[in-house]
């Protein structure tokens, strides 16, 4: 970590992403999510994403208001390398500038973060196997951040879009955590192959007609979104699921709700958790990695 001069003459500190690649307990991030949640975060009440066409890519704005610090991070996507950007953090009392954080980095253990709070609390107690589709920073992070929260994981197996010689059937009915963490803008297997106590996280498709499981999966399993208003506007395979008539918005399970234990799962069905992503779990991650949360 380093320090950059403000302007008024704060030692604003820089958390870079080999600081981020230091910190070798994905735990952390995972422990401040679930904090934020059981004290109440309203993650309904985040701001929504900005995206904004700009010459040879986009930019990407998630600010939010939702946490106890103000935050915004600030992304360009098409350049080289292809993402690159920052994750500003004011304290929300003195609304001063608190840290800086490098963007790609923060994402990749966001992200697996998020996923891995989700298998915290949907996955069964001992599960054996991890499947994980992908094999991108997404994938890998996923790996060590899902066997963080669940050591009992002895097999994993990741499938790249390359699947000559692979049998996908076979993995995914003996699989007990799924992750698909791919570009994939269809379905990347086969739900009717899926053990009924199975966890799947679906983290990939971030656009309406994009998803990377089936409306079979949708209306078969226990569904546990972020919240409800950042699925209608982003989880393709929410939305749907639920113009195929799978299920309704209403059917879904909030990942505070979970975590408070105002809904519980059906323990006979698969769960599905779709994360989107949310500018509130980037300030918090951010802020508990740079020490000021």
């Amino acid at each position: 970590m380093t320090t950059t001069d403000h302007p008024q003459g704060l030692q604003l500190p820089f958390v870079d992403a080999a600081a981020i690649a230091a910190i070798d307990d994905p735990l952390r991030a995972v422990d401040a999510l679930e904090a934020a949640l059981a004290d109440g975060l309203d993650a309904e009440r985040d701001l929504a994403k900005q995206i904004l066409p700009i010459a040879g890519g986009e930019l990407l704005l998630m600010p939010t208001t939702a946490t106890r610090h103000v935050a915004v991070k600030v992304l360009t996507v098409g350049g080289d390398p292809l993402i690159q950007g920052v994750c500003l953090v004011f304290d929300g009392a003195t609304l001063a500038p608190a840290a800086l954080v490098d963007g790609p980095a923060l994402t990749a253990v966001r992200t697996s973060a998020v996923s891995a709070l989700a298998v915290r609390h949907l996955a069964i107690e001992q599960p054996r196997s991890l499947l994980v589709f992908g094999r991108g920073v997404q994938a890998h992070a996923h790996v060590r951040a899902v066997t963080a929260v669940r050591p009992s994981i002895e097999q994993v197996t990741l499938v790249g879009s390359d699947r000559s010689g692979v049998d996908v059937d076979a993995l995914v009915a003996a699989a007990d955590v799924v992750c698909c963490c791919t570009t994939a803008r269809e379905p990347v297997f086969d739900s009717t192959r899926l053990p009924a106590h199975a966890t799947v996280v679906a983290v990939g498709a971030h656009h309406l007609d994009a998803r990377e499981t089936d409306a079979a999966l949708v209306g078969r399993a226990t569904v546990v979104v972020e919240s409800r208003a950042s699925a209608l506007r982003e989880a393709g395979d929410v939305v749907l699921g639920i113009e195929a008539g799978a299920l309704t918005i209403e059917d879904a399970i909030t990942l505070g709700e979970l975590v408070r234990g105002e809904r519980r799962i059906d323990a006979t069905r698969p769960r599905l958790f779709k994360s989107t992503g949310m500018a509130w779990e980037d300030a918090v991650v951010a802020a508990s990695l740079a020490g000021v949360a």
